[in-house]
């Protein structure tokens, strides 16, 4: 008995050191048939049926943003969003929640760089109605008076919040630096500017910028077609077309470059590593993202095995690919132990130059692929994922194969491609680093790195 209990002991050891089945590889995103047609004023209509829960996502997506904000007009965009859900002609801002409330949803409102949401997920019995109502929205704004300095405040208090934080400061810098005087380097507004905003102000950015020849609506999830379709006709067909989006040139700045904030005191220092690069338009696009996860933009990637699990200088360092119409940049960031600073960033760097320097192995690009591939279709396998994607192809005029063909471009990449593209867009001769730290700490272990800019 005994002799068979430790053989049976010994067995299930070995067993449980052997090592788990390679993953399968993730099979391509199926995306439902997406039905089009544009009404005559030119808002965009894209409805698709998805799932088998009764629910309906109803999103209008208007091009514009903050891209539409003037040089002393930052946060204008966010105050004009803030103010359309203050209620219509014909709703005050209570009825509006108490409507959505009954149709199993919420009024989002989500002000960005590039585009205004504005929509609610609710039963799909409902969608007719919250159509009708998220019409009323948009189009019928009442902007009380009574309402302006209560949303100032507010903002006012974000942007309080937002300037104490450390990744928001070197945002606001990063941004700066990389697009000087242009409207993609505008991050935060002065107190003073915020405060001075008048109402006329917000009715004549919403006069100027909202309107169906800017506007897409979608619809995603279960509901009746011929009702949602009637109801779109009925209620924006008469929306008064407005004017065409914004053209933006960006000329960003390409100078290698080394700036600090100071925070006396700060016991991290909060690192931008990067430089202008490429847009979704780019046919580069996709293989960058393959080679910024495998970079610094997954939690397998090599700067993240560096920093964090080999030397143990931060926790959640990572990389990214920031995208504007018309512009993009690819950063790397993390927050550091102080005495770390400069250490840290001649890390990044020379993980940035060994890939510029040498392909990565396949078997190292296999596992950042079969990540993409995984997380990709499970982000879009809701409502809200296929409404994001669908209004992301819209924006940078890519065509609707793009997320049906996603995986299968992933798989495709080569260990020479991901070189190809680190050579081609991180160029360690053009890129500015960012530090929001204690500059007395810092000043002499950034000394390889600058001089430092005033």
């Amino acid at each position: 008995m005994i002799s068979a209990a430790v053989a049976l002991f010994a067995a299930t050891v070995v067993a449980q050191k052997e090592a788990p089945p390679a993953p399968a590889p993730a099979k391509n995103f199926t995306l439902p048939e997406v039905r089009k047609f544009d009404l005559a004023n030119g808002m965009r209509v894209r409805l698709v049926h998805y799932g088998e829960v009764p629910k309906v996502t109803i999103r209008v997506v208007e091009q514009t943003g903050n891209v539409d904000e003037g040089p002393n007009e930052t946060w204008l965009a966010d105050l004009t969003g803030e103010m359309i859900q203050q209620g219509t002609t014909t709703r005050s801002a209570d009825e509006i929640q108490r409507d959505i409330a009954s149709m199993g949803g919420t009024l989002d409102v989500n002000t960005g760089v590039n585009q205004t949401s504005i929509g609610s997920d609710v039963f799909s019995e409902s969608a007719a109605r919250a159509i009708d109502l998220i019409s009323d929205v948009i189009r019928n704004p009442r902007f009380p008076e009574s309402e302006i300095a209560r949303i100032k405040g507010d903002l006012a208090r974000q942007l309080s919040i937002a300037q104490s934080q450390p990744q928001q400061i070197a945002t606001a810098k990063f941004l700066s630096v990389l697009y000087p005087n242009q409207i993609y380097g505008r991050y935060f507004p002065t107190a003073a500017m915020l405060q001075g905003y008048t109402l006329d102000q917000v009715k004549n950015y919403y006069a100027k910028n909202f309107g169906a020849r800017r506007a897409a609506i979608y619809v995603v999830g279960k509901f009746d077609d011929a009702a949602v379709e009637r109801q779109i006709r009925n209620d924006f067909s008469s929306w008064t077309a407005g004017t065409a989006p914004t053209s933006i040139t960006v000329t960003p700045s390409m100078q290698k470059s080394l700036y600090v904030v100071d925070r006396p005191g700060a016991v991290q220092s909060t690192v931008f590593i990067g430089l202008p690069a490429l847009d979704p338009s780019n046919p580069d696009y996709l293989q960058a993202t393959v080679m910024n996860s495998l970079l610094g933009g997954s939690f397998g990637s090599r700067i993240t095995s560096n920093i964090r699990e080999q030397k143990g200088y931060t926790y959640s360092p990572f990389s990214q690919i920031g995208t504007r119409l018309h512009a993009g940049y690819w950063v790397e960031i993390a927050d550091v132990k102080t005495d770390v600073t400069g250490p840290s960033i001649k890390e990044i760097l020379g993980e940035i130059e060994r890939l510029r320097n040498t392909p990565p192995s396949a078997d190292e690009l296999r596992g950042i692929q079969n990540y993409l591939a995984g997380t990709f279709v499970l982000r879009n396998s809701s409502r809200d994922g296929i409404v994001n994607q669908l209004a992301f192809l819209d924006l940078y005029g890519l065509p609707e194969d793009y997320l049906r063909t996603y995986v299968q471009r992933v798989y495709a990449t080569t260990p020479a491609d991901i070189q190809r593209i680190a050579q081609t867009y991180i160029d360690p001769s053009k890129i500015s680093i960012v530090v929001a730290g204690d500059r007395k700490v810092i000043a002499e272990q950034l000394t390889p790195y600058g001089p430092i800019i005033e």
